[in-house]
């Protein structure tokens, strides 16, 4: 979201994280504005089961953490390394003078916050559906919007698992299997060496 030149221009550090290892926890104040430079970071949360749920999944050069930047709140999810990457963790007062000094800037940060707070409104919307072969097609179609502009059928390759569909849309990865598996019959999805196409 802001080019990686004007990150380290105001100081940003690159710090490499490994997989499973955290960014920040639920409830902790944010300090930093960071943004993935390699690798994958989600933001979770656990219910009181201990069941995850994955609010997102973050690659390059997608940024996460804001809005507790901007209102003094604490975080409201975990963010955690699914792979070992490396994020630009900038210090939120140097953030937010960058921002004052690069409208532009803060018009794409805003930008950024305001789709993810649209894919959030959508998938609150559709956890409550019974259906799951409804809800995984709104993830993925989701997904294939936000990274892939062909409207070919079955252009697009989910590059994220099956527990992953099921962390993200509050199913069992069973379910996901299943749906996923039907889906293909209703040639909504095609699986070819079992990654899912849509």
């Amino acid at each position: 979201m802001i080019a990686e030149e004007l990150l380290l221009e105001f100081g940003a550090e690159i710090i490499t994280y490994t997989k499973e290892e955290y960014l920040f926890e639920e409830g902790k104040k944010a300090h930093y504005y960071f943004q993935v430079k390699s690798g994958e970071v989600k933001m979770n949360n656990f219910n009181a089961q201990g069941k995850e749920f994955i609010q997102s999944i973050f690659s390059c050069p997608r940024s996460f953490g804001e809005p507790p930047l901007f209102s003094d709140i604490p975080y409201p999810a975990n963010a955690v390394a699914v792979s070992k990457a490396e994020v630009f963790r900038l210090k939120k007062e140097v953030f937010l003078d960058l921002l004052l000094k690069y409208p532009k800037v803060h018009l794409s940060v805003t930008r950024g916050m305001a789709k993810r707070l649209y894919y959030k409104a959508i998938m609150a919307s559709e956890i409550s559906s019974e259906d799951p072969e409804h809800r995984i097609l709104t993830l993925l179609d989701y997904l294939k919007k936000d990274v892939h502009h062909l409207n070919e059928p079955f252009s697009f390759k989910v590059n994220i698992t099956r527990q992953q569909i099921a962390d993200l849309s509050g199913l069992r990865v069973e379910t996901v299997i299943r749906a996923t598996k039907s889906l293909e019959k209703k040639e909504e999805l095609k699986i070819k060496n079992r990654k899912l196409y849509r």
